[in-house]
């Protein structure tokens, strides 16, 4: 697969026609938002407007993004006037009703006369304004409220807005070091790597130039994964558990988007027949959040190639299966794809493909051999309860 060279908003491009054409967009779009507020509703939707209108012209990936985003945010916004605009005419028409009861207009009767406030005695007067006085007060509460409200969901998105940009740079930066470390000559890295055995006897291999500076980082890194032309593209860890990557970032700081990592009974230097790599599946895409795409067969033919390198060796896996399932309980005899990660025998291995093979949406045509080495994706399925979406492959190079 060709090394992809060019970076925008954390995507890869693999021209330089592309590169430049996101350049152009990003630059556009930094343009249009510098002297607008993404938590003022009226900003977004004047910037909506014109986007709809075809103010702007967008020329890449980059560009139709943010127009998405824009799109999802003026709905979202949409959505909550109307909201308060039903729940303005709820209780408008709960009031009519009252006053219709009160009226007795409901029963044929004829409307009673209506009393003036000097018709009651001054103790009776007293009282009743003491009620009003407390549903005035009921009523500003619940503006206050509302308004409250308002401002911290318009804040939120806001937030949101620059916490992903905040985790693009972040991941387009660690793109950077790769490139810079792959481009350095070989011998150049300021840290020198010795060959070490494990305790069984076998054999460290040195680490690939572009994950050197990436390792000296984070000696937790053990790979890269990557699907061309998707938002897939990013570092994989491992840690002695598969909670802690779960919410921590590449920085190892606290982070809901969590990394992309390999369960940690995978070896990667003794090598297993089947790797296996977690991630969130994000409702902005990030991680593994566009992963279900491989539902259809369309999106498969379009990328039937994943990118996955350990810190020690180049690979390219060729997509297999695509199935739905879930976690089981310890006591439920079913097939628990996530429990296989050796094979014991042949038979097994076979038995294996057969139940993914069994349980995939579509017939890829590819199949596997015992020996072959296979990789798994997995994210979560909102389809059910603990659901699970999985995307089976098989080394090829």
């Amino acid at each position: 697969m060709t090394e992809l060279q060019w970076t925008v908003e954390g995507r890869r491009f693999r021209s330089q026609e592309e590169y430049m054409a996101a350049l152009r967009d990003k630059e556009l779009i930094d343009s249009i938002t510098g002297n607008l507020k993404l938590d003022n509703p009226k900003d977004i939707e004047t910037l909506y407007m014109e986007l709809k209108e075809g103010k702007y012209e967008f020329e890449s990936i980059v560009g139709r993004q943010f127009d998405d985003n824009i799109y999802e945010l003026y709905n979202q916004i949409k959505r909550e006037e109307a909201e308060r605009e039903e729940q303005k005419q709820q209780k408008k028409e709960a009031r009519r009703e009252r006053l219709e009861r009160l009226s007795g207009k409901r029963k044929g009767t004829k409307p009673k006369e209506r009393l003036a406030l000097e018709s009651f005695d001054k103790d009776m007067q007293r009282q009743i304004l003491q009620v009003l006085k407390q549903k005035e007060r009921k009523r500003r509460i619940i503006m206050i409220t509302c308004a409250i409200v308002c401002v911290v969901s318009f804040g939120y998105v806001g937030a949101y807005y620059q916490v992903s940009a905040k985790s693009s740079k972040e991941f387009e930066e660690l793109a950077q070091l790769k490139r810079d470390g792959a481009a350095q000559p070989p011998g150049s890295s300021s840290s020198t790597y010795k060959i070490h055995y494990t305790e069984d006897g076998t054999e460290i291999p040195d680490i690939l130039p572009e994950y050197e500076l990436l390792h000296n980082k984070n000696q937790r890194l053990i790979g890269w994964i990557t699907i061309a032309d998707t938002k897939i593209d990013y570092p994989v860890m491992q840690t002695v558990n598969n909670e802690y990557y779960l919410d921590h970032n590449f920085n190892q700081e606290e982070d809901k988007n969590g990394c992309i990592f390999m369960d940690y009974q995978c070896d990667v230097i003794k090598g297993c027949d089947n790797i296996i790599l977690y991630g969130h599946h994000m409702k902005s895409g990030k991680m593994f959040g566009s992963l279900n795409k491989y539902s259809q067969k369309s999106y498969y033919e379009e990328h039937p190639v994943i990118q996955f390198d350990t810190i020690y060796e180049k690979g390219e896996y060729q997509v297999m299966y695509v199935f739905r399932s879930k976690v089981y309980s310890e006591e439920d005899v079913n097939f628990k794809y996530y429990q296989f990660i050796n094979a014991g025998s042949e038979k097994e291995f076979n038995s294996y493909i057969n139940e993914m093979a069994a349980l995939s949406l579509y017939e890829t045509g590819v199949t596997a051999s015992y020996g072959d080495r296979l990789l798994t994706l997995s994210t979560c399925d909102y389809q059910e309860k603990a659901g699970r979406f999985v995307v089976v492959a098989k080394k090829i190079s």
